[in-house]
């Protein structure tokens, strides 16, 4: 019964010399095969069966035998029955080797039967499939979407639409806060709606925004506006995510951008699962607001063609509605519907950006890490020793060896000051990536020297501070300057809250220094930076006899207060630019900050009196032609050009 596996590599063999091939009979339609036959040659228990010589059983068994050979491995073989007749065991043997054979033995050398053909996976870029959505990169950092948008927030947010199309195509005032208080109802009640509670530092970054939004309500300026209104964009995202680590923070502060999309589908699932809900509803609220609007414009129309005070007021109140600005309305209705949209969608289902991890650097040795430090520090302490001996009164040794004023070498150097405290807060953060950790005097040891560099850096910076003091005593007040000088002021805040972190720990740090961030936006607006120039410019005139007209014209609304001090040519010719530019401007009540409205107060008491020409013969340094020394022919002699830095 046995066959050695060389023995049947010959084809006569397997096949035999007077059949033709399995194919050629199983395909034979002369021939056709019962159909309870084919399927009793597969069970080898059964050998009076398989041992049949009948073609059609024959070719069937063969065929049978022969088809698992090409998807799964040959069934073993089982001993012939004991109760079979001696006569048919070898018969039954024979047939069940040459059945078995060709799918053991003749593999290598029969054609195989092909797998079964699977189909091609989907083309992302094919014209015919769907394309394929590939898990982003912050799927695991989603969690589950949030049920459909409910009334109270669809409200909201319609609410917020309509006041942005109205109040927002004016300009800035208080209609910013006005918008922002429907957005952050609806962010209340999606947050709700969802189970998430209030917790402290949300409602710190919520109250933080709605202050920042307070800027444009109260100052002129733009830049201290636009300042403003970034910061309170990214404490109302923080207030959504609550994100508490260095990424969560920096990510979280725009976060809200990542929700525009699925806000939009969240809303729109609101409003269908609602208007499903109560179809009849809708249009009882339709016809009643329909009937409300006519009552108001056919009386209001009538009131105020009676009464022309009335008529004022409601002038002032109702926006002003026009068909050319059709299409920018309706963008601000856009940006509302959308943005108040992301917000609530962001409230109800925050992404969890505090979930991405920032691997930590290779724990440096304590020498390697150290020394580079030290070096740094002892650089540190040499530079602000010099700098304690000129300003405690070394300053003519320092001139001797620069040949430099007190305000040239002020300038010289607050720029680069400026830079090395940056690169400073750089130091420190690598530092702390790669810091050695392993021990109690390795905390101990990185205290140590980053403290030290913490607290010389407050040293540069004070210095940096005093120097610009200087410059500006010399030269005058600017934007640029005091920018740069409350940044400044803010890098030390940011060097204090280091050290503290150094003893109390680091949990705490990226959300302080936010808040110092924010903090700090919001008290240079409403200081009004504006103002603070005039005023200094004014004092500079009033001990020196000479201002920069030609800078002071170009200052907002705020600086009207501190300007109406001037004496005449003087005055009229710093306000006559503000005074023009307020009377060309319609600005409605919501889009009037109170900087803007005192200074219409001031110049309507006080108007500008001179005329183009005296302020042509005035000069950059508020002079009359011929008063000047060194001046021939009412042109100027070597007189300084005005430095903006």
């Amino acid at each position: 019964m046995s066959e050695e596996p060389s023995e049947p590599s010959e084809p006569s063999e397997l096949s035999g010399p007077a059949e033709p091939p399995v194919s050629a009979k199983v395909s034979q339609p002369s021939e056709p095969s019962e159909p309870s036959e084919p399927s009793e040659p597969a069970e080898p228990s059964e050998p009076a069966k398989v041992s049949e010589p009948s073609g059609a059983a024959e070719s069937a068994g063969v065929s049978k035998a022969a088809e698992p050979s090409a998807d799964r491995p040959p069934a073993p073989r089982q001993p012939s029955s004991p109760d079979a007749s001696p006569g048919a065991a070898p018969q039954a043997a024979t047939t069940m080797q040459a059945a078995a054979s060709p799918a053991t033995t003749a593999a290598p050398h029969l054609p195989q039967a092909p797998p079964p053909r699977q189909a091609p996976p989907p083309h992302p870029g094919g014209p015919w499939q769907p394309p394929v959505r590939r898990p982003s990169a912050t799927a695991k950092l989603r969690p589950a979407a949030p049920p459909p948008a409910p009334p109270a927030v669809l409200a909201a947010v319609l609410a917020t639409a309509v006041l942005s199309a109205l109040l927002l195509g004016d300009g800035l005032g208080v209609n910013a806060l006005i918008v922002a208080v429907p957005a952050a109802l609806a962010a209340a009640f999606a947050a709700r709606a969802a189970g998430r509670r209030l917790r402290p530092w949300t409602a710190i970054w919520a109250v933080g925004g709605l202050a920042l939004l307070a800027v444009p309500a109260l100052r002129d300026a733009g830049w201290p506006t636009f300042l403003a209104l970034v910061s309170a964009f990214a404490l109302g995202s923080l207030a959504l995510h609550g994100s508490r680590s260095w990424p969560g923070v920096l990510i979280g502060s725009v976060g809200i951008l990542d929700s525009i999309g699925p806000g939009v589908r969240w809303g729109w699932l609101g409003v269908r699962e609602r208007a499903d809900d109560s179809r009849g509803r809708w249009a009882t609220a339709v016809r009643t607001t329909a009937v409300a609007l006519a009552l108001l414009v056919v009386f209001g129309t009538l009131f105020a063609s009676a009464d022309a005070a009335f008529a004022d007021l409601l002038g002032r109140l109702v926006p002003d509605m026009s068909i050319v600005d059709g299409p920018w309305r309706t963008f601000l209705l856009l940006v509302g519907l959308v943005g108040a949209l992301a917000a609530a969608r962001t409230a109800a289902a925050p992404v969890r950006w505090d979930g991405i991890a920032v691997k930590r650097g290779k724990p440096r040795a304590r020498m390697e890490w150290a020394l580079p430090l030290i070096v740094l520090n002892l650089l540190f302490a040499a530079f602000i020793t010099l700098q304690l001996v000129v300003l405690l009164g070394g300053y003519d040794k320092v001139r001797e060896a620069t040949g430099l004023d007190h305000a040239q070498y002020a300038r010289q150097g607050f720029w680069q000051l400026l830079w090395a405290t940056l690169l400073t807060l750089l130091v420190i953060a690598l530092a702390l990536r790669w810091a050695p950790r392993g021990s109690a005097r390795d905390r101990t040891l990185v205290r140590a020297v980053l403290g030290t560099l913490c607290v010389l850096t407050l040293v540069v910076v004070a210095s940096a501070l005093r120097r610009m003091d200087l410059y500006v005593d010399e030269y005058g007040l600017t934007r640029l300057r005091i920018s740069v000088a409350a940044m400044e002021l803010w890098l030390g805040v940011v060097f204090v809250l280091i050290l503290a972190a150094g003893v109390f720990g680091t949990r705490f740090l990226p959300r302080a220094i936010a808040v110092s961030a924010a903090g700090a936006v919001l008290a240079f607006g409403l200081v009004s930076p504006d103002a603070l120039v005039a005023e200094q410019n004014v004092r500079r005139f009033e001990d020196r006899g000479s201002i920069d007209l030609d800078y002071l014209r170009g200052l907002s609304a705020d600086a009207v207060p501190a300007l109406d001090r001037l004496p005449e040519p003087q005055r009229s010719c710093a306000l006559r630019t503000v005074q023009r530019e307020l009377r060309g401007s319609d600005s409605p009540w919501y889009a009037t900050s109170r900087g803007e409205a005192r200074a219409v107060e001031i110049l309507r008491e006080r108007p500008v009196t001179v005329d183009r020409g005296t302020c042509y013969g005035l000069g950059t340094d508020g002079v009359r032609e011929g008063e000047r020394e060194g001046e021939q022919d009412g042109y100027e002699r070597d007189r300084d050009a005005y430095d903006p830095y």
